[in-house]
């Protein structure tokens, strides 16, 4: 930022009034509109104040802006006159606004066609809106060419709209991705991008695993692809693209957990989805789904596997805090008992995955029926205040009447004297194996040789995303996961959040894949669900 001399707007520069969820939504905006004038109301300053001691990416946003705006403005001339910045534009505050509180009322002090028309459609002046709305209505009529309006409510699009004045959301985040559309509405098939070989070169890949194509017709700019047989469409060998257009075989489509179940690919997106979970040099993963396409299951399970083989030191888990519908309000208790009713859909997938195959009690052997019944007689001890110590010969008994249980590792939970069984991811938990993270606690953190599984990710804004790719380090992967026609976030839609951001600006890059799941495979109900409701 240059030093902030006095600077008037240009008369070929724009006029653009941010709202505050604009600054709060991107607290870099202000330097995004070129060498056009930028007008941030009175109002929107108090609205930041209200939000700057939260310990929040929204709190976090308004401390940035608030800090930009401070290394600007140094004296009250230059927030009336306006500075000029390094792009070419100005920012300046309208301290001398055209309304002012008098006698316990909002009055118009400086009234012209647009703010008069203002006053007669929505004449409470008490509404912070209703003031913002004023001042850009009269910079409007002051300035030429007239101010637009800048904001991610549809609501003040609309007030603005009434009264003559232009009004846009803010736009430089968009992004125009043909798949949002394509993974938002009913899927007939699995529209996957497909390159026909002759027979020859069909068998070869087959046999050999892998075929080059360098020589032959532009290839799809997707990295999962079918190879498909030109004379006979029926037959599809799936396949990933690498950057030298040489195509490889897919890896593993089975997930297989120590002391749990396991799981295969049962679609074709799911199998190009487990290979890029189980890519070593893939450390970023993107993936559009609806509801039902097994997102976070897959996400968790494939994960899990790579930290019990040792590829990577642990398991960390958030999921964006946005309720749907009213909010329960305050939760009390340590971080995982807060973000419990948040990651629960992620508990659900590892009790899941972790609970041992159902036998029926004919298949039960000697030995584990007696376990069972020294389990029962332990807890029928301890219920009678007697102490016990049995099963795996690292029970121990304090006499006080609790006994506890241990059992070794492999997911088959914890058995405690008064009667409660964990579940068998709680173990992970309190080992350190598993981590629950609020991304409120990400800032100026570094996660290295960790797998990182980010749930809800279309509720995220664009510099929400950018914070948690940046904490990123060395042996980590990132598998950011949403539904792009489930998003509760009122700053962000379907082509400005984050997790469409990311696909889009990190695309291509070698280090990351991006996967469409299209079909639904949690019940008939929900699929048909997902599709027609």
């Amino acid at each position: 930022m240059s030093d902030p001399t006095p600077a008037r707007a240009k008369g070929t520069a724009k006029n653009y009034v941010l709202d505050t969820n604009v600054l709060l939504h991107d607290p870099q905006s202000i330097f995004r509109f070129e060498d056009n004038a930028i007008w941030i109301p009175v109002e929107v300053l108090e609205e930041l104040d209200r939000f700057k001691s939260e310990n929040t990416t929204r709190g976090a946003n308004a401390r940035e802006v608030h800090r930009s705006l401070s290394g600007m403005f140094r004296t009250t001339r230059d927030m009336d006159r306006g500075v000029r910045m390094e792009n070419g534009g100005t920012v300046r505050v309208p301290i001398r606004r055209p309304v002012s509180f008098d006698a316990g009322r909002w009055h118009l002090t400086a009234p012209t066609a647009r703010t008069r028309r203002l006053m007669d459609l929505f004449p409470d002046l008490s509404s912070p809106d209703n003031r913002i709305l004023v001042t850009a209505a009269h910079v409007a009529d002051s300035f030429r060419p007239a101010a637009i309006l800048v904001t991610k409510d549809l609501n003040m699009q609309l007030k603005a709209k009434a009264v003559g004045l232009q009004a846009q959301d803010y736009r430089t985040d968009r992004v125009e991705d043909s798949d949002i559309r394509r993974t938002q509405h009913e899927a007939n098939r699995e529209d996957y991008p497909v390159i026909d070989l002759p027979a020859r070169s069909l068998q070869a890949f087959a046999s050999q695993g892998f075929i080059d194509l360098s020589g032959t017709r532009k290839a799809p700019p997707e990295q999962y692809v079918l190879l498909r047989h030109n004379a006979n469409p029926e037959q599809t060998i799936p396949a990933r693209q690498g950057a030298d257009r040489t195509f490889h075989r897919l890896r593993s489509d089975i997930i297989a957990l120590r002391g749990g179940k396991a799981f295969r690919a049962v679609n074709l997106g799911q199998r190009f989805f487990l290979d890029a979970l189980f890519d070593p040099e893939i450390h970023l993963v993107t993936v559009y789904g609806k509801a039902g396409t097994g997102k976070t299951l897959l996400s968790v399970g494939a994960a899990l596997q790579q930290v019990q083989s040792g590829l990577y030191e642990k398991l960390l888990v958030t999921r964006v805090i946005m309720p749907t519908g009213r909010d329960i309000g305050f939760l009390p208790g340590r971080l995982e008992e807060k973000m419990q009713p948040w990651v629960q859909p992620v508990y659900d997938a590892l009790e899941q995955l972790l609970s041992p195959p159902r036998s029926t009690p004919d298949h039960f052997d000697g030995r584990r029926q007696s376990k069972r019944k020294k389990r029962r007689e332990a807890l029928a001890l301890a219920a009678s205040g007697q102490s016990a110590a049995i099963g795996h010969g690292n029970g121990n008994g304090n006499g006080n009447g609790n006994a506890h249980f241990h059992a070794h590792g492999n997911g088959n939970g914890h058995f405690h004297g008064h009667g409660k069984t964990m579940r068998p991811y709680e173990p992970l938990l309190h080992n350190g194996t598993i981590e629950i993270e609020a991304i409120c606690h990400i800032r100026g953190r570094s996660i290295p040789n960790a797998v990182f599984i980010v749930d809800e990710a279309q509720q995220l804004t664009p510099h929400e995303a950018k914070t948690l790719v940046t904490r990123m380090g060395k042996g980590s992967k990132l598998i950011m996961i949403g539904d792009l026609s489930q998003i509760d976030n009122p700053y962000v839609d379907a082509h400005t959040n984050g997790l469409v951001y990311t696909r889009s600006r990190l695309e291509g890059q070698p280090f990351m894949a991006h996967v469409n799941l299209f079909k639904g495979e949690r019940s008939e109900m929900a699929e048909v669900a997902a599709n027609l409701m």
